[in-house]
């Protein structure tokens, strides 16, 4: 994307429509700010038809995968919005940790991963650019395909 846009223009130009964030699922908060950094906890991968579920390596694909840490990524700049106001104050994206349900020997996590962060770097250019884990594992709460946890430093 063009560095002189903003984040929010980025996602107009890119025709995304961020979803609704959601609730969290037990007894933690979405988002806990210290000082400028503000943690998100982990989202799984949903859309509009729910939770998108499987087994990378088993029963979906990469390609599957990839979208499903962008469905990941939508959700966690939802609850940003939510958490600033606006996406416009996000100054950096510091870490995101991809977690893949995958199957025994499945060694593509980063490749499904990379959904997650192509899609960060096209909403917020080079400031988008993070230090990351992607980590196959053995199961994801209610069979999702991904699980997106992520930090960002907020604009004073």
């Amino acid at each position: 994307m063009a560095d002189d846009r903003t984040p929010e223009e980025n996602l107009r130009t890119l025709g995304i429509e961020l979803p609704k964030p959601p609730s969290p699922g037990g007894n933690y908060v979405a988002a806990k700010r210290a000082g400028q950094v503000i943690y998100l906890s982990g989202v799984i991968s949903a859309d509009a038809a729910g939770v998108i579920a499987g087994t990378a390596g088993a029963d979906r694909t990469i390609e599957e995968g990839y979208r499903a840490a962008q469905a990941c990524v939508l959700m966690q700049l939802a609850v940003l919005r939510r958490e600033l106001g606006s996406l416009d104050r996000v100054a950096e994206v510091l870490t995101v940790n991809g977690y893949v349900n995958a199957a025994p020997g499945f060694g593509e996590s980063p490749a499904v991963v990379n959904g997650a962060s192509d899609l960060l770097v096209k909403v917020f250019g080079d400031a988008g650019r993070h230090v990351r884990a992607a980590v196959g594992v053995s199961a994801l709460p209610r069979n999702a395909l991904v699980e997106v946890q992520m930090s960002v430093r907020a604009h004073e």
